[in-house]
């Protein structure tokens, strides 16, 4: 039982030095803001999140009033908590939505989107099928999620419980 206890005890220790499981990253700011009204074509969408984003497939489109056409011109890019896609000069009046799936810096997940508005028609023409992909910064592919951590501290733990137990007997 003092081998159990003690197993236990370090193993929360080698726990409590890792940090906790954070929460999904949450979208902090965008250019063009949400709900925005604008006059003149942006050239750029950037999103700004409450902590990194991890490298890998991470998506910003943003199609046009129609709904079906996308005015991103070449692949997003993802620096710490930011990914920006440059854009083509917009066209029709109207409603665009900028749609964006990322992951956090503990693997998940994210997604969403946000509509602003161009209030005075410009001359772009839409891109052609295209997707916004961003793939990982430069320099950073050796990041590993938090969550391999954690996981990496239950199995060691579960090890220790099982090699006491069998000490025990």
């Amino acid at each position: 039982m003092r081998g159990v206890s003690l197993v236990f005890v370090l193993g929360a220790l080698l726990l409590a030095g890792t940090r906790a499981a954070d929460a999904h990253n949450v979208l902090e700011s965008s250019s063009p803001a949400a709900g925005a009204s604008l006059t003149a074509s942006p050239s750029t969408v950037e999103l700004t999140f409450n902590e990194p984003i991890e490298s890998g497939f991470n998506e910003l489109v943003v199609t046009g009033p129609d709904k079906t056409s996308q005015w991103q011109n070449g692949a997003a890019t993802v620096s710490a908590e930011k990914i920006s896609v440059p854009l083509r000069p917009l066209g029709p009046a109207g409603e665009y939505t900028v749609a964006y799936h990322i992951v956090s810096e503990d693997g998940h997940p994210v997604s969403g989107s946000y509509t602003f508005t161009l209030t005075v028609a410009g001359t772009g023409t839409p891109a052609q099928g295209q997707s916004a992909v961003a793939g990982a910064p430069a320099g950073d592919e050796s990041t590993v999620p938090v969550w391999v951590w954690v996981a990496g501290g239950v199995v060691l733990l579960g090890a220790g419980v099982v090699i006491a137990r069998r000490i025990a007997r």
